[in-house]
């Protein structure tokens, strides 16, 4: 990268856990392959073809994944502060997901050239009869909770990993009416939905215009790059149907000013087509031309005040590394890229950081 990066970067969305000592949903197979120096690729074949395509590669899932080894992902890049965004802890009773922010929150951050954590965002469901009570325990846990996420994604490609039994559960009655008890608290909203739900989020974001929402990962067009699944995206012509379709679903949600949007997620697998090696700064080239459409569409219709880089780290890391995932973003944005914008600015102002 030619131009000069700004002083104090921010990562507005990276991911911690640790299978061996803590509830994880891989606990059991992480330590009963905790002995081997590398957890082996084929063993995804042991696994459903949803888990498969979206895990890629399953060491940084069943290995701990900690503030040193995001700072060692991160170099030579200088990331000064992250995000982290819940990552599914498990949780027998709805209290038990406070467990999360309060382990995150003890984790050795500053240390040895590891980042601060400048804010949390946690997991609770609105739908949750005692949600007000999980809020608040969350807040209590920890002074740098800002926002909230309940994962959204349903695929009807049963081959596809969906994070939530409701394919409209952004737009269920239930949620909306919930969701007061997260607006109510001044909390932002993380949007992940797939592609094709997008107008949910229009109904949940409409229906509180004054709070906050993050959308993910370019809502996660499953089969935008190549066939994933039983079958989503297995031709040229679908894969055009489904850009289409998504331009103008995400169009529509970024004329809510209330809703901003990450350049995150472009590393994940299933998306299609993975590449065989981690793509790093050098080799950028190879997978910009596919990504290319998303990152200026995402752009061109939220703006540079309403748009930031994320690692998404460590799910994105099987396809590129930290460094190669923005100079993805800023080679694709080019002279429009205002890196004080897309990698600190608005991202503090979001998240409320010092």
């Amino acid at each position: 990268m030619s131009r000069p990066l700004p002083d104090g970067i921010i990562d507005p969305h990276i991911h911690q856990w640790d299978p061996f000592s803590t509830p994880n949903r891989v606990a059991r197979e992480a330590r009963l392959l905790r002995r081997l120096p590398r957890v082996p690729r084929w063993i995804t074949r042991l696994q459903p073809r949803a888990n498969r395509e979206f895990v890629h590669d399953p060491h940084h899932v069943l290995r701990p994944y900690l503030p040193a080894d995001y700072r060692s992902d991160a170099e030579p890049l200088r990331v000064d502060a992250v995000v982290h965004i819940e990552a599914s802890w498990p949780a027998p009773e709805h209290l038990d997901t406070v467990d999360e922010t309060r382990w995150v929150s003890a984790l050795p951050w500053q240390q040895d050239g590891a980042p601060e954590l400048g804010a949390l965002v946690v997991h609770a469901d609105p739908r949750w009869p005692d949600v007000t009570e999980v809020l608040d325990a969350h807040l209590a846990a920890s002074d740098r909770v800002r926002g909230v996420r309940c994962s959204a994604t349903n695929h009807p490609d049963r081959g596809v990993l969906s994070f939530n039994e409701h394919p409209h559960l952004l737009a269920d009655p239930d949620f909306v009416r919930g969701f007061a008890a997260i607006a109510e608290r001044g909390l932002s909203f993380e949007i992940w939905t797939h592609a094709h739900q997008l107008p949910d989020a229009v109904v949940l974001a409409t229906e509180y215009p004054q709070t906050t929402f993050v959308l993910d990962h370019d809502a996660t067009p499953v089969g935008i790059f190549g066939p994933r699944g039983r079958g989503t995206g297995r031709t040229a012509r679908e894969r055009a149907d489904l850009l289409a379709r998504w331009r103008d679903d995400i169009a529509a949600l970024a004329e809510l000013p209330n809703v901003l949007a990450k350049h995150s997620g472009l590393g994940m697998p299933m998306l299609g087509a993975p590449p065989k090696r981690p793509i790093t700064g050098a080799t950028v080239g190879e997978v910009l031309d596919r990504c290319a459409p998303l990152i200026r569409h995402v752009h061109e219709v939220f703006g540079a005040q309403r748009t930031m880089w994320a690692s998404n780290f460590p799910i994105d890391k099987p396809v590129h590394t930290i460094p190669a995932s923005l100079e993805l973003v800023t080679e694709a944005l080019g002279s429009d890229a205002d890196l004080d914008l897309l990698l600190r600015d608005v991202a503090r102002r979001t998240y409320r950081l010092p």
